[in-house]
């Protein structure tokens, strides 16, 4: 946009400006289940609190000052599947090996998933907080968005979005035989397998 069509605040446009990054979310809670919520956030993401008092927690893991905010409310009722809201939060990781590495990590302490799963464009292990909201956390299996975009942009794709599930110690296990990142990213590649919990967001 030419300097003399830019947007000004007396004439703004209709085009709303696009923000600089997506900062943090805020988990509301029961006082019951705060301080078990903060805890499991600070393992899951071997994050630290810049401030926490007994009904708010602002954690981090990065240079930003807050991540995630976790707050005790004495009129939070439990979730109830059914209703509208959020689906999943979800953090990536850089290389397969992290993302494995980040699952055994969590294992020693006690935190399993509950879905493990390649969607094609992403290899995805799913957990749930103690408050049931659900995390994913994944590995890009293209390059490049471009090639994100194209490979979602298919037949086999609208076919089946959500992907084909993996037993994540056979993942482990295909990490430490040497297999390539690309083979395993690969769905062709992809072992036999259905979760004993079967497929989320399913009543």
């Amino acid at each position: 946009m030419s300097p003399s069509k830019a947007p000004t605040l007396s004439n703004p446009g209709k085009t709303v400006l696009k923000p600089a990054r997506l900062a943090h979310f805020v988990l509301k809670t029961q006082p019951s289940t705060y301080r078990r919520l903060v805890d499991y956030y600070k393992t899951f993401l071997s994050a630290e609190a810049n401030y926490e008092d007994d009904h708010n927690a602002f954690i981090t893991y990065d240079d930003e000052h807050h991540r995630i905010g976790i707050c005790a409310f004495e009129w939070c009722v439990p979730q109830v599947r059914q209703s509208t809201g959020l689906v999943h939060t979800a953090f990536a990781f850089e290389t397969l090996f992290d993302l494995a590495l980040a699952y055994r990590q969590r294992k020693a302490n006690g935190i399993e998933p509950y879905w493990c799963v390649n969607h094609g464009p992403t290899t995805s292990i799913y957990y749930k907080d103690p408050d049931g909201n659900d995390i994913e956390t994944f590995v890009d299996n293209f390059a490049t968005v471009e090639e994100t975009k194209i490979a979602m942009d298919t037949p086999v794709f609208a076919a089946n979005p959500a992907g084909l599930e993996f037993d994540p110690e056979v993942f482990v296990q295909r990490l430490e035989a040497g297999e390539s990142d690309a083979s395993i990213k690969n769905l062709e590649n992809m072992p036999s397998y259905t979760s004993k919990g079967g497929r989320p967001y399913v009543l």
